[in-house]
């Protein structure tokens, strides 16, 4: 099993069976010892349970960012109630990891299948990972994230940054 998708389970294993958060490794493996922005969303057969993450990094390393998010995707996702302890068996996993967002010029820039955006205007801003089903084109992607961050979708005065993602599952 990846090793980002194991530790995204076990931490929301641990604190939906015992609400506690799991603790840190002792040696952090290497590759989570970097620091970046992590989403982890939970899956049963197939429809979204919890989706949960942050653009920019706010833990000490990526081990601690997955393991925080993860048990945010099950416990605080506000478009779902908490994850119980009968549907941790379905749960289908997946981390994806940021890379630094980089402001774009012109939406020629952007792929909806490669790039994830993120679309602010003054404080709202909102989110979307990329490569996501139904999202096909440049103007889904701008819309969707724009009603996420509750801007309106017609207003072209925003700013608009893209990020890849290495994705886990």
């Amino acid at each position: 099993m990846d090793p980002f998708v194991e530790l995204a389970k076990k931490a929301v294993e641990e604190y939906v069976r015992h609400g506690k958060r799991i603790s840190p490794p002792a040696e952090v493996p290497k590759e989570m010892q970097r620091r970046a922005g992590a989403f982890v969303c939970l899956k049963i057969g197939g429809h979204l349970r919890g989706c949960i993450g942050t653009f920019q990094p706010t833990r000490d390393n990526l081990c601690e960012e997955v393991a925080h998010n993860a048990v945010s995707a099950a416990t605080s996702d506000p478009r779902f109630s908490p994850v119980r302890p009968e549907e941790l068996a379905a749960i289908v996993y997946s981390v994806d990891i940021l890379s630094e967002p980089q402001r774009i010029s012109d939406l020629s820039e952007l792929d909806p299948k490669v790039y994830g955006v993120i679309v602010s205007k003054g404080f709202r801003r909102g989110l979307l990972l990329p490569d996501l089903e139904g999202v096909d084109t440049v103007e889904d992607q701008l819309r969707i994230t724009k009603m996420k961050a509750g801007i309106n979708p017609l207003d072209a005065e925003v700013e608009i940054d893209k990020f890849f993602v290495e994705r886990h599952s």
